[in-house]
């Protein structure tokens, strides 16, 4: 177990002073520079007494004068001590009496120390991932739903299986924006497909007018209508039957750049192995982290934790952007939601203090060359070209942080290959 306990604190608590003499000497001083430039009644602008200007703007001169000094102090006591804050000293219990030494308590948080365990043996367990014939199978089957056509069905009334054109008016209970569609399909009898639903349009024909209630539960996937219900007013417009094309030569080629279908299937089956290939590299990344963290037990800075709790809200906020739905609008508590990523920020920034110490002790670092190679790979996705996306991340200055990932990634793919791993099957890894 490595040095330090839960119960230790990366706060520390600086009482310190200001000798008079020095204190006095400032408080002349912008006693002086407040009487060059204040306006005093009866006086012309610099001609009113020093005095008077330090009766009539005191509370002002003393702020002025810890603003000037208190920073100055903490600075040269954080040298002397060889302390690196990693917040913002703040000043508790300030003592400021004219013609005494000015003190004061400088309060902030520091990296903590702590000795490295044996981060070069870890044990490891990693399920095993076959990709089967069955998950090529599945594949297909989801590829040939997407590919599929719509025919009208006649004569008959919607049953389970169907796929409902609707033209549909939801209006939230208690107020809210509508859903409004003209045109939309909905899958009766579908595991998806809400039940009221399949009870009102199951035996409805094209014409038909429903009005109908549904309540959202709080585990629903769209986060736009979670815990909400809604009063639906929808016209059948026409009935539909989806026709699978066939598994063939044809099919490949509609589907794909494949020429057959047997070249389709290899390529599934590439795809499927490249997908697992990143799962098995970010998954081995976590198991790492987990054990370096199990290792090591030592306080982290308070600050940090707050902040990695900001960030984690923050990629909620993004990921409900990216799905059009406004936060704001979303029935949630914030504060609790936030409260809860404490544990996991507090295990993010311990790993990112372990994961960088690794680093400097095994002198891993980013090379030019990697730093291009991600750029590249960045680009690739996005449209813009490598050169483009170094400038904007410089400019907003998060090529820094670009780098520090790629680091902190490659130094856990280094302690991946030093680690003793044990595959089991997918089943029993935890």
């Amino acid at each position: 177990m490595a040095e330090g306990t839960a119960a230790a604190t990366c706060r520390r608590e600086l009482d310190l002073e200001i000798p008079a003499e020095e204190v006095t000497k400032k408080l002349e001083s912008v006693a002086k520079e407040f009487a060059r430039v204040a306006r005093v009644p009866g006086f012309r602008p610099g001609k009113a007494p020093v005095s008077l200007i330090r009766r009539r703007f005191a509370e002002d001169i003393k702020g002025e004068v810890v603003q000037s000094l208190v920073p100055e102090r903490v600075e040269k006591a954080v040298t002397e001590q060889k302390l690196t804050p990693v917040s913002q000293p703040q000043v508790e219990k300030l003592d400021f009496t004219e013609g005494q030494p000015l003190k004061f308590r400088a309060v902030f948080e520091v990296l903590p120390e702590f000795e490295l365990a044996n981060y070069k043996d870890l044990e490891l367990e990693m399920p095993t991932i076959d990709i089967t014939d069955e998950d090529v199978t599945k594949t297909l089957e989801e590829m040939r739903e997407r590919a599929a056509a719509f025919a009208p069905v006649e004569g008959r009334p919607a049953e389970n299986g169907d796929h409902v054109q609707l033209k549909i008016m939801g209006t939230p209970e208690g107020g809210g924006d509508p859903i409004q569609a003209d045109s939309v399909l909905c899958h009766i009898g579908a595991e998806e497909t809400m039940e009221p639903f399949n009870e009102n349009l199951r035996g409805a024909n094209t014409g038909d007018h429903k009005n109908f209630d549904v309540a959202y539960p709080a585990d629903y996937p769209d986060a736009k209508l979670v815990g909400k219900t809604y009063h639906y007013a929808v016209e059948v417009l026409g009935i539909k039957n989806k026709k699978l094309p066939e598994l063939n030569d044809e099919f490949a080629k509609d589907v794909s750049d494949a020429t057959t279908l047997d070249e389709l299937k290899t390529k599934v089956r590439e795809n499927l192995e490249h997908q697992r290939d990143h799962k098995h590299k970010e998954l081995l990344r976590e198991k790492v982290i987990a054990a370096l963290i199990k290792l090591h037990d030592f306080p982290v800075p308070e600050s940090l934790v707050q902040h990695q709790m900001d960030v984690r809200l923050e990629r909620v906020v993004r990921s409900l952007a990216a799905q059009g739905v406004d936060p704001r609008a979303v029935n949630v508590d914030w504060v609790t939601l936030r409260s809860r990523q404490q544990e996991r920020a507090s295990d993010d920034v311990k790993a990112e203090l372990i994961v960088d110490r690794i680093a400097s002790a095994e002198n891993i670092d980013v090379t030019d060359e990697e730093v291009n190679h991600e750029l590249e790979h960045a680009a690739s996705h996005s449209g813009e070209s490598a050169a483009a996306i170094h400038a904007r991340l410089t400019k907003q200055g998060t090529l820094d942080r670009m780098k520090a990932k790629l680091r902190s990634d490659k130094t856990l793919d280094w302690l991946a290959q030093n680690s003793r791993i044990r595959t089991v099957p997918a089943a029993e890894s935890k």
